[in-house]
């Protein structure tokens, strides 16, 4: 197992700290680029400020890694982003990136997408592992299982612990990993987002649309009636078709074909565009396994269709 040492910011940090109900956070880089590889998902993933400060604060699980526009990651993550507001957000992308974007431009950024993140007091802060070189500028890997990597992880542990303990006056009654290779099955709103668009290769599984800014990440069996943040759950729509989806007007059958209802025609007068998609096959995911369950299809015709 290896865990990744990422250098952050005090503001990024301290934001962060302030809110630990959070599910999930974006680790963002000021500029989109090179695909993640130092540790694969569900490896830990820990935070550590610039020098002075020189300490681990925190961490979480690793996720996923992909590169939107700065007002899509916006969107799909608020506040989990580590600022208050999206033109703070901006701000930040700006001091750190070279060239510095136009007013009007709308910058690629890297995200980093960290699952059960969690912050440590001051108090709590673990100092820079004994190899940690100042011209370290992004982070670096180390093995948990031998050397400098598996007394660092020693050390993350106890300072979880006591931090636990300090706040609940008691033990954690649950390891503070599961498994380190396998992901969580549920995933937080804004990594479902990012990750269904990935999924579908940034297109509209109905209409093969690829203009970002309108396309959606929709659940086929909602959150609300039974559903989860699952990718294989998901749907990447077409702002338009993604609202009749979640209405009922339109719907996919099991064998993945687009269906509209009549009644688009009967109480509106129209849907013909709709219609014309009728029997349509649907954009899949490649991988298999980010493929919808023809079952959830089944259950969107029987209980939201308006058939």
């Amino acid at each position: 197992m290896r865990a990744w040492v990422a250098v952050t910011d005090r503001e990024w940090y301290r934001f962060l700290l302030a809110r630990p109900e959070l599910d999930e956070v974006n680790f963002w880089q000021p500029s989109g680029g090179r695909r993640f590889s130092a540790i694969q998902t569900g490896e830990p993933f820990l935070f550590k400020l610039h020098y002075p400060d020189n300490a681990i604060v925190g961490g979480g699980t690793y996720l996923w890694s992909t590169t939107f526009p700065l007002s899509l990651t916006w969107e799909a993550f608020e506040q989990k982003n580590g600022a208050a507001t999206i033109g703070e957000m901006r701000a930040r992308v700006t001091r750190y990136r070279k060239p510095r974007p136009g007013p009007n431009e709308d910058p690629a950024v890297g995200c980093l997408i960290i699952e059960d993140p969690w912050f440590l007091p001051e108090s709590d802060w673990i100092p820079a592992p004994l190899d940690w070189r100042p011209n370290i500028v992004q982070g670096k890997s180390y093995d948990l299982g031998s050397g400098i990597g598996q007394r660092m992880w020693e050390q993350v542990l106890l300072a979880r612990q006591m931090a636990w303990a300090r706040e609940h006056l008691t033990e954690p009654d649950a390891p503070m990993y599961g498994d380190p290779v396998l992901a969580r099955q549920r995933l937080g709103q804004g990594a479902f987002r990012m990750l269904v668009t990935d999924a579908y290769s940034r297109r509209c599984a109905v209409t093969k649309e690829k203009a970002l800014p309108v396309l959606q990440a929709a659940h086929i069996r909602p959150v609300s009636d039974g559903g989860r943040n699952l990718v294989s759950n998901g749907l990447l729509l077409r702002s338009d078709v993604h609202r009749l989806f979640d209405l009922g007007y339109v719907t996919i059958t099991p064998a993945y074909e687009f269906r509209a209802s009549r009644r688009l025609r009967d109480e509106f007068d129209n849907g013909e565009e709709y219609f014309a998609m009728e029997d349509s096959p649907l954009w899949l995911p490649p991988r298999p396994e980010d493929r919808p369950s023809p079952d959830l299809f089944e259950w969107h015709n029987d209980e939201v269709f308006l058939a």
